[in-house]
């Protein structure tokens, strides 16, 4: 994804941090808005692999900070749910002022609970997405129950959250007391999809439950089993952010797709930080990476991986072609590639640097003769992408 730092205004004319994920090559088919959890912040790794995954299915992403949070203004000890809804509305009419109005809202735990509230006053806004939510915005008093007493009395007390103090005013309390969720969530008018885990220590599952009963239709809900509330394992935020996104294809107007690469062009872009790179190949949409091992995160082939599944790919689509053409009873090919830097004098050469090796192993499965298996063995060999290999490649790199 392509990523653009933005700012926005509150109410109280305070900067908004916010960070707009943009598809790899396309003008986005829609917009969608990511509140995060409480006390938590745009940068969060769950919140931008479940971005990355919506931007793969060319919808456009703003995640910002609340204010007080992350990178935006403000006291966070001045702020309350009230201000969460505010600073989602803020959002809502930057993107439809600067770029066009965000069809879906997503929100995280306590995120979650503002664009439920929110999506109602939004008019453009055809779907919702929860994730951890609590059915109650009240809810998150159950973080604050050990200073509780000291806030009512004093007024304000720091509270360690997720391993950071952060304090909290009474008026924090006041206000989250006025949210009742349950007429709000009956008169959504929005699609709505609840993900929750049943493993979820922070907020309990009984939460998704209130929430798909108060909605109405549509509605769905998907269950996160083994995922914490955080989403620390990062197949579980991808495998949310896949969810969402295919979820939103049937509840989103999505605009007329606009290609912008043929078919024959590919694409890639790398970010600011790891090797996490997203490929577009005409209108399909892949991820390459490297693995743990090297520094990477492990979200896709490895660029030499991709070059083994091209020879793999071209060897199994020649071999079908040969025998079609020929009537031979061929059934399928598998083909089963491993690539190694091996030393040249490993491969019967003089020097001891290393050259690069492939093996590929085939599997014909057919009622095919000895034969016909010895020249589709010889035709593997002629694949194009084979001869492209074997062949002189002139690669010309200019700077755009």
């Amino acid at each position: 994804m392509r990523s653009e730092k933005i700012n926005f205004k509150n109410k109280g004319e305070q900067k908004l941090s916010g960070i707009l994920d943009m598809p790899i090559t396309s003008r986005p088919v829609a917009y969608a808005i990511f509140a995060h959890c409480f006390t938590c912040s745009k940068t969060l790794t769950a919140v931008v692999n479940i971005s990355r995954a919506l931007t793969q299915h060319n919808i456009a992403v703003l995640r910002f900070d609340f204010t007080g949070l992350g990178e935006s203004e403000g006291d966070f000890s001045d702020t309350n749910f009230s201000t969460n809804i505010n600073d989602l509305i803020e959002a809502y009419e930057y993107l439809e002022d600067h770029y066009e109005a965000p069809k879906l809202l997503i929100g995280h735990s306590l995120g979650g609970a503002a664009v439920l509230y929110t999506a109602g006053q939004l008019e453009k806004v055809q779907a919702v997405a929860t994730i951890g939510a609590p059915a109650d915005p009240p809810h998150v008093k159950a973080l604050l129950k050990e200073k509780i007493d000291d806030i009512k009395v004093s007024g304000e007390a720091t509270v360690d959250i997720g391993g950071r103090p952060f304090k909290i005013k009474k008026q924090f309390l006041d206000d989250i007391d006025q949210f009742d969720s349950s007429e709000v969530i009956g008169r959504l008018g929005k699609a709505l999809l609840v993900l929750h885990s049943p493993q979820d220590s922070i907020v309990s599952i009984e939460n998704a439950a209130q929430i798909y009963t108060a909605a109405k239709h549509p509605k769905s809900f998907i269950t996160l089993d083994g995922a914490d509330h955080l989403l620390f394992n990062k197949e579980d935020s991808n495998y949310v952010g896949l969810m969402i996104a295919n979820w939103a294809t049937r509840y989103v107007n999505m605009d007329q797709y606009h290609e912008v690469i043929d078919d024959e062009e590919v694409m890639t872009r790398t970010g600011a930080q790891g090797y996490t790179t997203e490929v577009a190949i005409g209108k399909h949409r892949m991820i390459a990476d490297e693995p743990t091992s090297v520094g990477g995160s492990n979200l896709g082939p490895t660029p030499y991986g991709y070059l083994s599944a091209s020879l793999g790919a071209c060897t199994s689509m020649t071999l079908r072609m040969y025998a079609d053409h020929k009537q031979w009873p061929l059934d399928q090919v598998e083909v089963r590639l491993r690539h190694e830097k091996k030393h040249r004098e490993d491969c019967e050469e003089k020097s001891t640097s290393k050259v690069d090796h492939i093996t590929l192993e085939l599997k014909l499965t057919g009622d095919l003769s000895e034969e016909q298996r010895k020249r589709l063995l010889e035709i593997a060999d002629r694949c194009p992408v084979h001869r492209s290999l074997h062949g002189k490649i002139v690669v010309d790199t200019v700077l755009k």
